[in-house]
């Protein structure tokens, strides 16, 4: 080879080298600063509390301060296209949920995000599995009593949500459009006064989050008619899945842990690692419990990936049948 050219390949060689030397280096001493963990939800909201208690453990876990920074608003979808915009280093991450990654890309068009391509998912935390709760003064006990109440008086109940498209709205909606039912669509601003209604009888059922559902169901305040995920819930066992009575219907909300699309697979791998660490000490499951949760089977970031990814079919096709619209 010319001595020309072997100095000018040398060269080359040399300069990527370099080129590359920042990237590895950033990775191989990963984490050595801060990282946020962006909330889409207001300070004190169930995802807050637990993007908390996981920013705690995982901040101990890399020896650097994992930073709670709440972005409420659109729906989850401001936190969630700050995360999708920020720099793909592993220093900034979000906590997403089904309704941040599922439902809100659907109901606000144009969506600022792709769930599928503007982020890398790392971990799925837990699951949220809803409690189908009536007044006890509805003259039904379990799902299949309900169904017939309301097919024998169409029009004259009432349900509550927590808003159009929330997964609270949805769930009763697929039960609707499979029996025909007729039953009116109340929204609200929240889960407590949508309970404060049906507790005076307002109201005749809800779909709720374990965390106002159980107490309640424990106090004999409310009816229990089911749980919307096909799994036996560990948080109340007595009450039984929906699906005992409807084949087929299984509903739950997940929270999980993304990054920025491009973010190196080295880091992806590590904060995946340290989380799933966390995810299996009692303490931390006991924790999930505390707060409505019940855990998760683990999963790669390539399996949490695909079940992001499958979920959308589903939201889609839950709110095409209920009209459901940005409120």
């Amino acid at each position: 080879m010319p001595a020309p050219l072997s100095r000018f390949l040398c060269a080359c060689a040399a300069v990527a080298f370099l080129l590359a030397m920042p990237a590895a280096f950033a990775q191989s001493t990963y984490p050595n600063r801060p990282i946020r963990l962006v909330v889409s939800y207001p300070p004190g909201a169930l995802t807050d509390l637990l993007a908390r208690a996981i920013g705690d453990r995982l901040g101990a876990a890399l020896k650097q301060p994992v930073i709670i920074d709440n972005k409420p608003g659109a729906g989850t979808l401001i936190g969630a296209e700050f995360v999708a915009k920020a720099s793909p280093d592993g220093y900034t991450l979000l906590i997403a949920t089904s309704t941040t990654l599922g439902i809100s890309p659907l109901l606000y068009q144009p969506s600022p995000i792709d769930p599928v391509k503007d982020f890398a998912p790392i971990a799925r935390i837990g699951s949220v599995n809803f409690f189908l709760i009536a007044n006890p003064g509805f003259p039904a006990k379990n799902v299949k009593e309900m169904i017939d109440v309301i097919k024998r008086n169409p029009g004259k109940y009432n349900y509550a949500s927590v808003g159009s498209g929330s997964p609270h709205h949805l769930f009763m909606e697929t039960l609707k459009t499979e029996f025909g039912l007729t039953i009116q669509h109340v929204p609200y601003k929240g889960t407590p006064a949508a309970l404060t209604d049906l507790l005076s009888g307002n109201i005749q059922v809800l779909f709720s989050d374990a965390t106002i559902a159980v107490p309640n169901i424990q106090a004999g305040k409310v009816t229990a008619l089911g749980t919307s995920a096909a799994k036996q819930t560990q948080l109340l066992p007595s009450v039984p899945p929906i699906a005992n009575t409807v084949a087929g219907f299984d509903w739950e909300a997940w929270q999980g842990i993304v990054a920025p699309a491009g973010t190196p697979q080295e880091i992806i791998a590590r904060l995946a690692a340290e989380l799933q660490k966390i995810e299996a000490t009692p303490e931390f499951r006991a924790q999930l419990f505390k707060f409505g949760m019940e855990p998760l089977p683990p999963q790669t970031p390539e399996q949490f990936a695909a079940t992001i990814k499958a979920e959308i079919p589903r939201w889609a096709k839950a709110i095409r049948e209920s009209g459901a619209q940005v409120d």
